[in-house]
C-alpha cells in the first residue's frame, strides 16, 4: 500500500473559493471584511508570513489594515493600536503577530483583542468556548486540520485518534475539538507527549494520527498501523547539503516509510500548511458575517 497524498494546497484553494463567492455576495449588501494585521519588527520569519496573508486577503477581497510598527514599540503603543482597531467598525478581525519583542507581554495583547474580533483563537474567551462546545472563532491550523479530513471523507465518529503534541497552539486544541459532539468530532482521542510512556502502542491503535511535536521522526513507520491516516502537522528544518539554502523542511513523521503504510498522508511542505492562512480568511469572513447580523 502506497498512501494517496493529502494535497493541502488544493483544499486550500477550493475553500478560498468558496470564501471569495462569500465575500462577493457581503459586498452586495455593504459589507467589505477587513482584517488588521500587526507586526512589531523586522523578523524575516513574521515577515514573510504578514506578506502571505496580506496576499491572500487580496486574492478574495478582504479589505487588510497593514499596520508594521518598529522593533523599539512600546507595549503601551501597541494596546493602543489594538484599541484602535477594536473600536474600528471597518475591522471584523485583528491578527497580532507572534513572537513580540521581549520587552511586549504577549498575553497582555492577546488579552486586549475583542474577543468578537479575535480571528486567530487565541483568547481565552474563545478557547473556553472552544472547550464547552459553544460558538467560537476555532484556532486556524487545528481547524484547517479538521477540513483536510472531512474534505477527504475520513470517518470522525468513533475514530482512535491520537494527537501527539500538546501545544495551546495545536495539540491541545485539535484534541479539544476532535471529541466535541458534533459533525466535526465524536472520535475518541489520546493525547501523547514527551512523558508519555510507550508512546508507540498508543499511535499504533491509531486510526487518525496528529503529528504536533515539533521534532523530526517522531512518528516512524513501526508506530503506525497499516491504513492509518496521518496529517503531520510539523514543519523542521534539517542540514541539507544539496539544497540551495542548506537546509530542507521536513514534518514530523518519516514521510517515506510512514506513507508505504498509511491510506492518506499529508507531505511536509503543501500539507497543513497551506490551511493555516486559508482559515483566518475564514474566520474574518465569519466575523464580518457576525456583525452584519448583529
Amino acid at each position: 500500500m502506497t498512501a494517496k497524498i493529502i494535497d493541502g494546497k488544493q483544499v486550500a484553494a477550493d475553500m478560498r473559493a468558496e470564501l471569495k463567492d462569500k465575500v462577493a455576495e457581503l459586498k452586495t449588501q455593504g459589507v467589505v471584511p477587513g482584517l488588521a494585521v500587526i507586526l512589531v519588527g523586522d523578523d524575516p520569519a513574521s515577515k514573510s508570513y504578514v506578506t502571505a496573508k496580506e496576499k491572500a486577503c487580496e486574492e478574495i477581497g478582504i479589505y487588510s489594515d497593514d499596520n508594521r510598527l518598529p522593533d523599539d514599540t512600546s507595549e503601551e503603543d501597541l494596546l493602543a493600536l489594538v484599541e484602535k482597531c477594536n473600536n474600528d467598525p471597518k475591522i471584523n478581525g485583528i491578527l497580532v503577530q507572534l513572537p513580540l519583542p521581549k520587552h511586549i507581554d504577549e498575553d497582555k495583547v492577546l488579552l486586549a483583542i475583542d474577543p468578537a474580533k479575535d480571528v486567530d483563537g487565541f483568547h481565552p474567551v474563545n478557547v473556553g468556548k472552544m472547550v464547552v462546545g459553544q460558538d467560537a472563532f476555532l484556532p486556524c491550523t487545528p481547524h484547517g486540520v479538521i477540513q483536510l479530513l472531512l474534505r477527504n471523507d475520513v470517518p470522525l465518529e468513533g475514530a482512535e485518534v491520537v494527537v501527539v503534541g500538546r501545544s495551546n497552539i495545536v495539540g491541545k486544541p485539535v484534541a479539544n475539538m476532535l471529541i466535541q459532539k458534533a459533525a466535526t468530532g465524536n472520535a475518541t482521542v489520546t493525547v501523547c507527549h514527551t512523558r508519555t510512556k510507550n508512546m508507540a502502542e498508543h499511535v499504533k491503535r491509531a486510526d487518525i494520527i496528529i503529528a504536533a511535536a515539533g521534532w523530526p521522526n517522531t512518528v516512524t513507520a513501526d508506530m503506525v498501523k497499516d491504513g492509518a491516516v496521518v496529517i503531520d502537522v510539523g514543519v523542521n528544518r534539517v542540514e541539507d547539503a544539496t539544497k540551495k539554502r542548506g537546509y530542507r523542511l521536513v514534518g514530523d513523521v518519516d514521510f517515506e516509510a510512514v506513507k508505504e503504510k498509511a491510506s492518506l498522508i499529508t507531505p511536509v511542505p503543501g500539507g497543513v500548511g497551506p490551511m493555516t492562512i486559508t482559515m483566518l480568511l475564514y474566520n474574518t469572513v465569519l466575523s464580518a458575517e457576525k456583525a452584519m447580523a448583529k
